[in-house]
């Protein structure tokens, strides 16, 4: 598919990884994805709500802050904070938006799959315009049951592009994640938990995959117009 000249970039609320930071997530994405992918998006990085209350992974290689978007058992069946953690992306994205869509990493990604699902539900992201699309590197499915209900109790007709790691401990659940979402693009890598590097065959998946988005978003800015200059008429 051929580059759309002059076309709108995506503009994607980014949601960090748990206990990193929205600076965090900046300088992995703008460090290893290149500019022919970086130029047709327009990226906004947002903190967690809540002050990092353990060690942070990331020790020793990205300086402090660190934040988490909520907490939970081990097990990742009971969350704490989390609707608080809801209110908080709905209000940003209030606030900083409109947004075209959502880009997660780990724990930002496992919210970003649920919030698309939620959202058509009608039970999260209910002020904001509808998500368009979602880019899931390193996600999985959220396991408690009401919250299952919410976000994965119909097929999520979202455009989604899933990032998944060979030797992601999430690989198992970044790929049962896929079965939630309507003909979803897969774009896999050989490294772990982490933001890859694009060999040859992920960066064409991923500019096509971008290049048929930027259309969407042309064509239905293009109908909302029409439909606008229709009123228009009819009240003349």
């Amino acid at each position: 598919m051929g580059e759309i000249k002059g076309a709108p970039k995506l503009r994607l609320l980014c949601l960090h990884g748990f206990r990193t930071s929205a600076e965090i997530i900046r300088k992995q994405l703008t460090a290893k994805w290149p500019e022919s992918v970086l130029d047709k998006l327009d990226l906004v990085f947002a903190d967690a709500p809540f002050p990092c209350q353990g060690k942070s992974d990331v020790e020793g290689i990205f300086d402090p802050p660190y934040y988490e978007w909520f907490q939970f058992n081990k097990e990742f069946t009971e969350y704490v904070n989390f609707d608080e953690c809801l209110a908080y992306i709905e209000d940003y994205m209030i606030k900083h938006g409109p947004f075209d869509g959502l880009l997660g990493f780990s724990q930002g990604a496992i919210l970003s799959a649920a919030l698309a699902g939620m959202q058509a539900n009608g039970v999260a992201l209910t002020r904001v315009p509808k998500i368009k699309l979602v880019v899931i590197i390193a996600g999985a499915k959220f396991r408690h049951p009401s919250v299952i209900e919410k976000a994965y109790s119909t097929p999520i007709r979202c455009w989604s592009v899933h990032f998944i790691g060979d030797q992601d401990f999430l690989k198992e659940y970044g790929t049962e994640l896929l079965d939630s979402f309507v003909d979803p693009v897969v774009i896999r890598h050989p490294k772990g938990h982490t933001i890859p590097r694009f060999d040859e065959e992920g960066l064409k998946s991923m500019l096509s995959f971008l290049e048929r988005m930027r259309k969407e978003v042309i064509e239905e800015k293009q109908e909302i117009i029409l439909q606008n200059e229709g009123v228009e008429e009819c009240l003349i």
